[in-house]
């Protein structure tokens, strides 16, 4: 049974994996490297048989299963830790959650703001709680910038930028479920560039409009393989957002220009303290400087990282970290930008209702472009 809403029961907590790709491994790994003997891995799911078997054998997992709902009906769980398609992901938390099972989802959570709000009311009728991966909010550094902004050495945020710059080749596509708006939820937006706009606004609060533009120009795929975004935030400060899979040079990048500072993170991946800079203004230098060179130091962003906080949490018979609302602000701002960029209008916080086609599914209403897969 979960224990997420419940009263706290002594570690090991017992997670079974539901997916065994490449992500599921990046999981089982920073299990094993961040919170051994507090969370276990017991069980795992996959209809494939030969690559639930790799996996098994590789991670010492001793009972396997062809569905979630097998591993339901036979396993007693804390956790679930969905690694499966984004288009299992929405199915498998409600699934875990009418168990009374906690969901750990990897990103992005649902595949529409709809399907979202389904997992939304799964979660409130649950004694279990739903987590999104978010794992870039938890570096150190992050939360050095946060505890800046709210102590006020670095005024108020004026102008920001937030690139996810990577690339795929064409044979990424070859994947079945790659490149399609009903088994993906989109392209660069949606897949990759979802890590940096959540750490972004993580840091940098809600966000009130965008205007945004979507194009794909080189791969062959039903969704975009670049996005542009202007955002405004609530309190006033202009971002500009760029999701690429056509860039060589990979970078992941968020720039924040404060009154008094630049801070910037460059890194791909995953970043530590050593991925950020800060430049202040002469005026301000030995306050900015000082709050800089403070605490939390020495923690790198990663699975590992919001892992350890997610056991904490079940030690202490609380919320997972990452607010199911917050978690909705960021998907609601990827299907604004889609609205966006294939109405041609300025979207707002709020405007993608139950009524709006963007609310259903992130291509609304459809791209200017035939499909392709």
């Amino acid at each position: 049974m979960s224990v997420l809403k419940e009263s706290p029961v002594s570690s090991p907590y017992r997670l079974a994996v539901v997916g065994t790709g490449g992500i599921a491994h990046l999981h089982a790994d920073e299990l094993r490297k961040h919170v051994p003997g507090r969370i276990e891995l017991v069980a795992a799911v996959d209809p494939d048989t030969a690559r639930l078997d790799a996996f098994k054998d590789k991670f010492g997992v001793a009972r396997g299963y062809a569905s979630i709902e097998e591993l339901l009906a036979s396993e007693e769980l804390d956790l679930v830790d969905l690694c499966t398609p984004p288009v299992a992901h929405a199915p498998g938390a409600i699934a875990a959650l009418e168990a009374g099972v906690g969901v750990v989802c990897e990103k992005p959570p649902a595949l529409s703001l709809e399907e979202f709000d389904r997992v939304a009311a799964a979660a409130a009728a649950s004694s279990a709680d739903f987590a999104v991966i978010s794992q870039h909010r938890f570096g150190s550094a992050a939360q050095r910038v946060r505890d800046m902004t709210a102590s006020g050495v670095l005024g108020r945020l004026a102008v920001a930028k937030c690139d996810t710059l990577w690339f795929r080749p064409e044979e990424y596509f070859a994947v079945e479920w790659r490149g399609r708006w009903e088994t993906e939820g989109g392209g660069p937006t949606m897949g990759h560039g979802i890590h940096q706009i959540d750490t972004l606004l993580s840091m940098v609060g809600p966000w009130s409009e965008v205007v945004a533009t979507a194009h794909r120009h080189r791969r062959t795929t039903n969704t975009e393989d670049v996005s542009h975004a202007i955002v405004t935030l609530e309190s006033g400060a202009s971002v500009v957002i760029t999701n690429s899979l056509l860039s060589p040079r990979e970078v992941s990048q968020i720039r924040l220009d404060f009154d008094t500072a630049t801070v910037e993170l460059d890194h791909l991946y995953g970043y530590g303290d050593d991925n950020w800079t800060v430049h202040p203004i002469e005026s301000a230098a030995d306050d900015v400087l000082r709050a800089w060179a403070g605490e939390p130091r020495g923690q790198s962003s990663g699975h590992g990282a919001q892992f350890k906080l997610i056991a904490d949490a079940l030690d202490g018979g609380t919320a997972p970290p990452v607010p199911i609302e917050e978690a909705r602000r960021t998907l609601e701002l990827l299907a604004a930008i889609y609205a966006s960029a294939f109405t041609g209008k300025r979207v707002r916080a709020g405007d993608i209702d139950p009524t709006s086609p963007f609310y259903q599914r992130m291509n609304g209403s459809g791209t200017p472009w035939p499909d392709l897969k």
